[in-house]
């Protein structure tokens, strides 16, 4: 297993703990992510991994291409799965698979990473994420088109004062990692933690609305 794709797998396996936590009140929850509750973030958050080819490009056409129609059709399916269950399926898939693996499990990393802090952030559990899967995801995010991080992010230089990572040329925008990484994924929640001639401007660009994803 490559580092990513291991380090994706940690990430599921914390996620799949936590979830184990939560009482049957805090699955109908509201999340970052405005459309989805708790209960249809978890279900996402695997939902590619068991399907086939076949089963993929039914779900595109029926979207009509687009990729939080996509998502929201796979919420969709079984809307009725229990928190047990939900949480099973998370702990039957932590090794990235199909889609999710793609470019060496990073999809699976930034994917998992993020609906984890979209689902804490909100219900008030913070955690302190582990550093380098916060690096793989900062680097991953910035050209990962779904999550329109890269324009957000365009012309800025990002630079986490709890790790050892920077990116970009331009006004700099300084912050904890995970700040910085739900900022240019469009979670206006972590702005208030950054600071520097950029902030502002990578304030501008996130609406405060993040779609599912």
């Amino acid at each position: 297993m490559t580092t990513v794709a291991r380090l994706a797998r940690d990430e599921r396996a914390d996620f799949a703990a936590f979830l184990r936590t939560l009482s049957p009140r805090h699955w109908d929850a509201p999340t970052l992510c405005s459309e989805w509750t708790v209960r249809e973030v978890v279900a996402h958050v695997v939902d590619y991994d068991a399907q086939r080819f076949r089963d993929l490009a039914g779900q595109a056409v029926r979207g009509g291409l687009r990729l939080n129609r996509m998502n929201a059709l796979g919420v969709a399916r079984k809307p009725d799965r229990t928190p047990e269950a939900l949480i099973a399926r998370i702990e039957q898939h932590l090794e990235p698979r199909g889609l999710t693996s793609a470019f060496g499990g990073r999809v699976a990393l930034l994917d998992g990473l993020l609906h984890h802090q979209d689902i804490r952030r909100p219900l008030g559990f913070p955690r302190e994420v582990p550093p380098e899967r916060l690096r793989h995801a900062l680097a991953f995010a910035r050209y990962a088109p779904p999550i329109k991080a890269r324009k957000r992010a365009r012309g800025l230089r990002l630079v986490a004062t709890d790790l050892d990572w920077s990116s970009g040329t331009g006004p700099e925008v300084r912050g904890p990692g995970e700040a910085l990484l739900l900022s240019i994924a469009g979670r206006a929640v972590a702005l208030n933690e950054l600071s520097g001639p950029g902030a502002a401007i990578l304030a501008s660009r996130v609406d405060g609305r993040p779609t599912a994803r």
